[in-house]
């Protein structure tokens, strides 16, 4: 029986910049696999990279070197307009600021992806109210964002990352700017979702208690990525 494929994998990924006449490595030699259903915690200082580096496996950024695989497809050989379109069916995005658009309610908030990736109104009302109602947000579906609290905001941004059935959703520091119970709310409706749904999750975070909870820890130190032992 064959092994499923990585979905997300790269390999000897650099990122280098040049300030005056030094050049700044970011990520060094950086080699990944994230499997279906994965739960991925990615660790490190401020400044580490990691944001970077969750950027470039979005195909938001471009590396300065190596390979980068999504849902079996090469993203330095797409187009930025194929990029955008793998983005939008394979890949979903959950920030530390929630990014709602403040003139739609939270359901026209979760229903856009879909309306972008050519779907009808009535189809993209009806999934993204599915996913409002999994993330416990059913009596919210009419309210704006600054009708919403920080953790319910933060629930709508998840229904929105997962609404076109992503194979895996990016999230960095989704708990941020939320307070511990809050936090923790969603932490576990994460890992509820992750096992109803079966996609896979890279996390970027700060919340050791939480990274340690996930499938594997990596750490990111002075641009390499590695198993994090004390974590």
């Amino acid at each position: 029986m064959n092994s499923p494929e990585p979905v997300i994998s790269c390999r000897h990924l650099q990122k280098s910049y040049t300030q005056g006449p030094q050049q700044v490595d970011v990520l060094v030699d950086i080699n990944l696999d994230v499997m279906p259903g994965e739960c991925v915690a990615i660790v490190g200082s401020s400044g580490s990279g990691k944001t970077t580096l969750l950027n470039m496996l979005g195909g938001l950024d471009l590396p300065s070197a190596g390979q980068i695989h999504v849902a079996g497809q090469d993203m330095l050989k797409l187009s930025e307009k194929q990029r955008g379109l793998l983005r939008n069916q394979d890949l979903g995005f959950v920030y530390q600021f929630h990014h709602l658009l403040g003139e739609f309610s939270a359901l026209e908030n979760v229903a856009m992806p879909l309306l972008i990736g050519g779907q009808g109104i009535d189809q993209a009302r009806k999934r993204a109210s599915e996913l409002l109602e999994q993330v416990g947000l059913s009596h919210r579906l009419d309210h704006k964002p600054s009708e919403l609290s920080g953790g319910e905001r933060q629930r709508v941004a998840i229904a929105r990352a997962l609404v076109a059935g992503p194979r895996c959703v990016l999230m960095d520091e989704p708990t941020g700017n939320l307070d511990r119970r809050t936090a923790e709310g969603i932490h576990q409706l994460m890992k509820t979702l992750n096992q109803t749904l079966a996609t896979s999750f890279v996390v970027v975070t700060h919340d050791e208690r939480f990274a340690a909870s996930l499938d594997r820890v990596l750490l990111l130190d002075n641009g390499r990525l590695e198993a994090a032992s004390d974590v």
